[in-house]
């Protein structure tokens, strides 16, 4: 549920950093020259000034130029000396070169069509040259053409098997188009290569995550947990894996964690903060949620079903005996069911004869009453649920008043009632309790610790 949104916020730093590769790969590749002894920079420069002097498009000098600025990495004027030599027309032999080192400039100056345009020329020239098919494949990701990088960097990667940078782009783009098993295998060589890229290890537990592999991206998340650029999001998806398999302590550590962090991207903070009001609710510890769920609504009041969780479990914080009715363990509800039987009917004897406990959805308890004017066997029925009870539950209910020859049925539920429901009790000795009054008599019960809860059968 939350990869999708989280896959495009770990894809942003990656073409920046496939291309701190780029220039070892230039200068190692289309760096290499003729062998023969080259003059001092200097005197290089000066003399590519005089000739440009007379020919502001002298071919041989621009590319001079170009080929010292390119060297010391000076980009921008390596790129405009390129840029001028390509309008001039540089020679049949020099224009592979001057459009990929053309391109690379661009590239570095973040300058993405000029880029682009220089590189697909060249690789017009030359299809087989891996400078070409690496950059321009990083650069098909970057504008999210990815089965187009794929194929780019898989021409390159034949070329050149160890090299990290295109191995990483590659199970980046598989990951996009969601080839985990290719991604797997790609982004797992390039972080042996190189074991720093944390990216890329978060990219990898995603990948073992939608391969099913649980364990293996907990594992990975869990570890990036402390990572200051990776942390948040790590934090995040752990715990909701820890969520999604019911370790719910271990989940709210994670969202606690995540949301210690500095610099956390505010969509990520709010889901955190979110995730762990969900996980505090499962717990019980309803303070805390609420806390949580108040911090977000300040600042996106539209936020998800905050403002209904608000209102919800205010009220429950609030009163201590509704939220034992509503959120309890099965003893604590039972014990305190048992309470609003006791002191149900005024000056009346009382003796609960059985209790029958259905899921956790309700509880059945079996009274005998005497009182100074009748004596009968009552029925209580108590319905956890917050929504709507509708006739099946409550027919169900008669049934069982049937079963145990019970004189009366009370139907007590801090929900409502359907009309459906109401109509079939009106001939029937069912009374039915809704939230109002339940709030009422749970206003007046003095809850104890839990007591023995009699005989209960498990439906």
């Amino acid at each position: 549920m939350i990869l999708p949104i989280l896959a495009a916020v770990v894809g942003i730093g990656l073409v920046a950093t496939v291309l701190m590769f780029v220039l070892g790969r230039s200068k190692g590749r289309a760096g290499s020259g003729s062998g023969k002894p080259e003059r001092s920079r200097d005197a290089a420069l000066k003399d590519a000034g005089k000739r440009l002097n007379q020919n502001p498009k002298d071919p041989d000098a621009l590319k001079a130029m170009g080929d010292i600025f390119f060297r010391e990495e000076t980009w921008d004027r390596a790129y405009k000396a390129y840029e001028t030599l390509l309008e001039a027309g540089p020679s049949a032999s020099a224009e592979f070169e001057v459009n990929l080192r053309y391109g690379i400039s661009a590239l570095k100056l973040g300058m993405v069509n000029e880029a682009h345009k220089g590189l697909t020329a060249a690789r017009n020239i030359k299809q087989d040259n891996f400078e070409v098919n690496f950059n321009l494949g990083a650069l098909e990701f970057e504008r999210k053409n990815y089965e187009k990088a794929i194929g780019l960097l898989q021409q390159a990667k034949r070329q050149d098997p160890d090299h990290a940078a295109t191995l990483r782009c590659l199970g980046h783009a598989f990951f996009k188009v969601k080839r985990y098993k290719e991604a797997l295998a790609s982004i797992r060589k390039a972080i042996d290569l190189a074991p720093d890229d944390k990216e890329s290890l978060y990219t990898l537990g995603e990948c073992y995550f939608e391969a099913n592999q649980v364990e293996q991206a907990l594992k990975i998340f869990s570890h990036l947990r402390p990572d200051p650029v990776m942390g948040p999001n790590a934090c995040l998806l752990s715990g909701s894996i820890n969520a999604d398999m019911h370790q719910t302590q271990r989940a709210i550590e994670d969202f606690e964690i995540g949301l210690r962090h500095t610099n956390i991207k505010p969509e990520v903070q709010v889901d955190l903060e979110y995730q762990l009001a969900t996980a505090y609710l499962k717990q019980n510890e309803i303070g805390k949620a609420l806390a949580n769920l108040k911090a977000i609504q300040t600042r996106n009041p539209s936020y998800k079903d905050v403002a209904m969780l608000i209102g919800k479990y205010q009220e429950l914080n609030a009163n201590k005996n509704l939220q034992i009715f509503l959120m309890a363990p099965s003893a604590d509800f039972i014990a305190l069911c048992r309470k609003i039987v006791i002191g149900y009917y005024q000056r009346a004897k009382i003796k609960i004869t059985n209790i029958a406990v259905n899921k956790n959805e309700w509880a059945d308890i079996l009274a005998e009453v005497d009182t100074p004017k009748w004596s009968d066997v009552v029925m209580f029925r108590f319905i956890r649920s917050q929504g709507s009870i509708g006739e099946f539950i409550v027919r169900d209910f008669h049934s069982h008043l049937k079963e145990v020859k019970a004189g009366k049925g009370i139907c007590i539920t801090v929900g409502v009632f359907t009309d459906e429901a109401r109509r079939y009790t009106e001939a029937r000795l069912i009374d039915l309790i809704e939230k109002d009054r339940l709030t009422a008599m749970l206003n007046l019960v003095d809850v104890k610790p839990p007591v023995a809860a009699g005989a209960v059968k498990k439906k």
